[in-house]
Parts: structure tokens; sequence; C-alpha cells
């Protein structure tokens, strides 16, 4: 079994609890217009096989082990590998190793179910909680994302929440308290994550011959979108980051 990845991050630690490692999967469904990542756009060549990645991951576990930590598959979209990804799962979780599944969601809940039973938590980008709205930032629904926060709440999996905040798309007090009002529908998320927005990914549109489209929209202030956070805890008694 083999899988086309972009890279691996051994030490990562914002991406779940502890010290990570975070795996990068090529290929994404959305064309998210402030993408941070749009080189792993596309599904290319395998160039790894289950075995090696265990053996690589084996070799750090005393490491993220120690605080913690685990693995998270990210992207691009991992769920678009989702055959390696269960069997990559399977094999972490035989080992006592945390499994994290980093995603956008947009993936059949056919496909989400058997990946769900090995994974131990969702990091979940909603993205944009209207839809219309998700259409026009992303290229698609956000339906299916829904759909996949519903049944976690239903299989009571740990969900942490990610929301960028954009200027001119998510960054409305109305639109903070919607999302506040949002995420108390599910007993499934255990904390929020708000991320401003920044510019770091720009230079991976040139590399890809691409004018980045958000590249006239500023970085998101971190004073204010710890504002945010302040009002989500204080209103909404949600645990933000």
């Amino acid at each position: 079994m083999r899988a086309c990845i972009h890279s691996i991050e051994t030490f990562g630690t914002l991406d779940g609890p502890g010290i990570r490692n975070v795996i990068f999967f090529q290929g994404c469904p959305l064309r998210c217009l402030y993408c941070h990542n749009a080189d792993t756009r596309t599904i290319k060549e395998a160039n790894y096989n289950i075995n090696e990645l265990m053996n690589s991951i084996l070799r750090y576990k005393p490491y993220f082990e120690a605080s913690g930590g685990g693995i998270t598959v990210s992207g691009g979209e991992p769920t678009m590998q989702a055959e390696f990804v269960c069997e990559l799962f399977k094999r972490c979780q035989k080992e006592g190793i945390n499994t994290a599944l980093d995603t956008c969601g947009y993936v059949d809940i056919g496909v989400a179910k058997k990946i769900i039973p090995h994974t131990n938590l969702v990091l979940l980008d909603i993205k944009h909680i209207d839809d219309d709205m998700c259409i026009k930032l992303t290229g698609k629904t956000n339906k299916k994302s829904i759909e996949l926060l519903e049944y976690l709440n239903e299989e009571k999996v740990p969900v942490y929440l990610r929301q960028v905040i954009i200027e001119g798309w998510t960054d409305s007090i109305d639109y903070i308290k919607r999302l506040g009002n949002f995420a108390n529908r599910y007993s499934c998320i255990e904390k929020v994550e708000l991320m401003p927005y920044h510019k770091m990914g720009e230079d991976k549109w040139n590399n890809i011959g691409m004018s980045p489209p958000f590249k006239d929209i500023p970085p998101f202030s971190k004073n204010k979108t710890k504002e945010y956070a302040s009002l989500l805890n204080k209103d909404f008694g949600l645990k933000v980051v």
C-alpha cells in the first residue's frame, strides 16, 4: 500500500495535543482562495509505502509519546487517500499511538466511517458556516463538513473546530457570534481554534505559477483574534485558543 505524501514534520506542536508527527498528504477537493498549502492540491506519484512510513513514525515514538502527543495526518486533504490513512491509523493504534485527522470535512460520510473508528481526535476546519459563502471561498459546499460533524457528535469523537479569521469573510462580530452558537450545538467540540489569516503561503502560489487570490487582503490581527476568542469563551462558554 502506497500514498502520495508532500512532507513530514517530526516535531509539530500546533496540530493536536503534545508533540506530533504531522504527515502532509497530497490532494485536496477544495480550492480555497486563502490556501496556505497550494502546492498540495494535486495527487502525484506515490512516494511512501505503509511500512516505510510506520518505521519512520516508530523511530520518533519516544519523543511524542512522552509529551502526550502522537501523529496527525493533514494536507491537502488526507481523506482523499482514505484507504492508506485507515491502515496507517489502525497500525498506529496497535502501537498505542494517538491518531488525529486534520480535515476540511469534504468527504463522503461512508468513507469517513471507515477512518473515524481508528481516530482519537478530529481537527475540523469548518471554512465558513454559511453555505453560500463557503462555496464562494472554497468552491465547494459545507454540507459534507456539517454532516461529518453531526456523525462525530453521535459517535462522541473529540473535535477541535478550526476557523480561519479573514478580513471581509469571517471577521465580523456577527459571524463570530454565529460561530459560537453553531459550536454550542455539538457536545463533541472540545475546543475552538481561531487562526488569523496570514501571508506565509503566498510563495507556494507563486511556485506553482499562480497569483495568490488574496494577495491584497492583509494578515488578520492577532490581538483582534484574541478578543474574539475571549468573546466566545465569555459569552458562549467555549474553550478557545
